[in-house]
């Protein structure tokens, strides 16, 4: 039996400071997006995922990796997504078993319109805190974390990526 890996103090510091910005963050990216665009930060996630795959349209079951969500939580998110005319989904032509979920034009209509705002929520919460060094060095940190987290590169965080997004 091994002994217990306690944190020391500048590590123990860092988690919990880390935590917070993981319990606050999320909350802050919902306020802004339900204030200004009328959708939670995942919904704007959902609508960007599908803004930047081509055609517009993924399966279910990429769309539920590239968000990271169950899909139970996926559906019902599509469902709330197509009842106001952002997204439809149809039985996928290659695999019967599966559904493509598409864009519509009123989804990239609204993507667009909430990318601006979104971009200046997260540079006012995120990225104008830091210098460029620290970009670099957070940018840095998240990729180490997502190869333990999402070892099989699902999410498209996961990838490296160097054409601008609409993900913010």
């Amino acid at each position: 039996m091994t002994d217990t890996r306690w944190l020391s103090d500048p590590e123990r510091e860092a988690w919990v400071r880390f935590s917070a910005v993981l319990e606050l963050l999320p909350a802050a990216l919902d306020a802004q997006l339900t204030h200004d665009a009328s959708l939670t930060h995942f919904d704007y996630f959902t609508l960007a995922m599908l803004s930047e795959a081509p055609g517009r349209v993924l399966r279910s079951s990429a769309l539920a990796a590239r968000t990271n969500a169950s899909l139970p939580r996926l559906s019902k998110v599509i469902s709330r997504l197509a009842d106001r005319g952002f997204v439809t989904r149809y039985p996928c032509a290659e695999d019967k078993r599966a559904t493509n979920i598409e864009l519509t034009e009123a989804g990239w209509k609204k993507v667009v319109a909430s990318a601006p705002g979104h971009v200046e929520n997260v540079r006012a919460m995120v990225i104008d805190a830091l210098t460029a060094d620290q970009v670099s060095q957070l940018s840095a940190i998240s990729a180490a974390l997502l190869t333990r987290l999402d070892p099989d590169g699902k999410m498209l965080a996961s990838a490296a990526h160097d054409e601008p997004s609409t993900i913010g």
